[in-house]
């Protein structure tokens, strides 16, 4: 029995575990919500400088609806922005998975230092999934009412659809990383009770390309989350609209990819081991 074999079979199931998390995250309300790629905060639409600075009240939409909620809040800045939200039919964030998104409300609101997320609905899973926040609000608006009642900048759009093959790519290497990963385990499984190199050579050649997939997969989330959480952040502060990455799940991501680097280096370990062995056995006879 080699104890190398069954490190390489732990940090292969602990790689595959993790990479299957990111992969199905959030797909339910309750399952793993904290580990979004990104969410998109529009709680506070309708409060950015744009809105603060138009001359005429009556030119844009959101002025009214803004002015009319703050009345009705005396003048409570979390509680008007809840209004809005509310009479635009729209959530106060939308949390972005690999495969869907999830909306809901934040509890009290969207001000509070302390408020929490209250899932309410997620979206079926696609493998190819792309969120794109224009579209998806866009169906929630009121009837009459449209983006550009909202002042939606047409720089998100442009900076959301320049990443949907980066999105598509992540998820084609993902699949393939987890796919070799789950063939790591096979072959670490065997290697512990077989001798001689042919498994651990083999079980080297899938765990390298798993590292190599997950390691890309997780680049490229990396580069799209940074993109994308950047343009929403530069071009939507003017009507209130924000942008946070998602941390656990970046963790997660790196974290596979470095269980299968280990897996990688020790299935070379193992294949110099057997080198080892086999020529201590030949000089002895």
């Amino acid at each position: 029995m080699r104890l190398t074999s069954i490190l390489t079979l732990t940090c292969s199931i602990a790689a595959l575990v993790l990479s299957l998390l990111c992969l199905f995250a959030g797909s339910s309300r309750s399952f793993l919500q904290s580990a979004d790629v990104m969410t998109l905060n529009v709680s506070q639409i309708g409060q950015g400088e744009i809105f603060n600075t138009t001359s005429d009240p009556d030119d844009n939409f959101l002025d009214d609806l803004v002015n009319s909620a703050q009345d009705v809040a005396n003048d409570l800045i979390g509680d008007a922005a809840d209004a809005i939200t509310e009479r635009l039919n729209i959530s106060d964030f939308y949390a972005v998975h690999v495969m869907n998104y999830c909306e809901g409300m934040f509890e009290p609101n969207g001000t509070a230092d302390n408020a929490k997320k209250n899932t309410t609905n997620c979206s079926e899973r696609n493998a190819l999934f792309h969120f794109n926040p224009s579209e998806i609000i866009e169906e929630h608006l009121p009837s009459g009412i449209t983006l550009e009642d909202l002042n939606w900048p047409e720089d998100i759009d442009r900076a959301v659809d320049a990443i949907r093959a980066a999105s598509i790519a992540m998820f084609v290497f993902w699949c393939v990383g987890i796919g070799f990963a789950g063939f790591a385990i096979i072959g670490s499984a065997v290697s512990i009770f077989s001798s001689g190199r042919g498994t651990p050579c083999g079980v080297f050649v899938v765990s390298f390309i798993s590292f190599l997939s997950l390691g890309i997969a997780s680049a490229i989330a990396t580069a799209v989350m940074a993109k994308a959480t950047d343009a929403i952040n530069k071009y939507g502060q003017d009507i209130g609209v924000s942008a946070t990455k998602g941390t656990e799940f970046l963790g997660m991501s790196w974290g596979a990819t470095a269980a299968m680097l280990v897996a990688t280096i020790l299935s070379i370990a193992q294949v110099c081991g057997g080198r080892r062995d086999k020529g201590f056995k030949s000089s002895k006879i």
